[in-house]
């Protein structure tokens, strides 16, 4: 599936702002299974200075700096995507969650990559609450992808999906507890949940398909999801199958509705925009991103 994407994010401010330094996520990545055709970025006004480069986690990434006096800024991230990603292995052959989480407790070449996401992070502190959550879906040597996706079935299904009921602010313990959110709130509990368990997760950002593919049937419910960016949860399998992405607001493996712009421990390390300003005062802040569908000659 190719998609294109357009995400625009647009601040308009009650004072001027007379210098302003910004920290973007909005450039997708190359992966196994999605094929960037092409991305820009493009703001108003235009940088004085800019970087692009990649972080820590190997997301693309763009710093920006303003020098000249303005009272509103946007910027568009718009890219063309080709998404694919394969199925997971069967369940049943993947190794025994505790064998994971042993593996990533001890780290070395096997595991390196995968064991920083077992640790406590800004937004996602390894709750006890949420690993006993977590524990009915991982009985004794079950198999790893097994308990995942029992796991997030259940959050799915447990969970209410509530737009407006939650911030940026509310913890994990709170999500837990009122067993309502949306997308960033669900990854954040179920990231939670298994790093309690001692198996890596990180917090994946992208954007998602909401309306149901061509040639579904009718009554086929939208996927759950806004106009904005989307988030779900990579789950680290061992050595041998690797990472799995599996969505727990919508109870599904992400394969081909999902487009993935980065990663890391939680939303802090992916935010699509974020920065400093001086001046500004109080702002208005708006969002808007498309995600559409588009023929294979078309993008070429």
């Amino acid at each position: 599936m190719i998609y294109r994407v357009r995400h625009s994010t647009r601040y308009a401010y009650g004072n001027t702002v007379d210098l302003a330094a910004h920290l973007l996520h909005l450039r997708p990545r190359a992966l196994p299974g999605q094929r960037v055709i092409s991305a820009e970025i493009t703001t108003t006004p235009a940088a004085s200075r800019r970087r692009d480069a990649l972080d820590h986690f190997g997301n693309h990434v763009t710093w920006l700096f303003l020098d000249q006096p303005h009272a509103s800024f946007e910027v568009v991230g718009e890219a063309v995507v080709e998404v694919g990603f394969p199925a997971p292995p069967p369940a049943a052959a993947t190794p025994p969650w505790e064998a994971v989480a042993d593996l990533a407790r001890a780290g070395g070449r096997a595991a390196w990559q995968a064991a920083e996401f077992t640790f406590d992070s800004p937004m996602v502190p390894v709750e006890p609450a949420a690993g006993a959550y977590a524990a009915p879906s991982f009985s004794a040597r079950r198999p790893v992808l097994e308990g995942l996706l029992d796991l997030n079935a259940r959050i799915r299904r447990e969970f209410a999906y509530r737009p407006g009921t939650t911030s940026l602010a509310t913890p994990v313990a709170e999500v837990l507890e009122r067993r309502q959110g949306v997308c960033q709130d669900f990854s954040h509990v179920m990231i939670s949940a298994l790093r309690a368990l001692g198996l890596p997760a990180r917090y994946v950002s992208g954007y998602i398909r909401t309306l149901p593919p061509a040639g579904t049937p009718p009554g086929t419910p939208r996927r759950r999801g806004i106009d904005q960016s989307h988030a779900w949860v990579g789950c680290w399998l061992g050595p041998e199958h690797g990472w799995v992405d599996l969505d727990p607001t919508n109870g599904v493996v992400v394969q081909e509705e999902h487009l993935v712009v980065g990663w890391g421990r939680d939303y802090t390390d992916v935010s699509p925009v974020s920065g400093v300003v001086l001046g500004g005062g109080d702002h208005s802040l708006a969002i808007a991103v498309d995600l559409d569908p588009v023929a294979l000659e078309a993008a070429g």
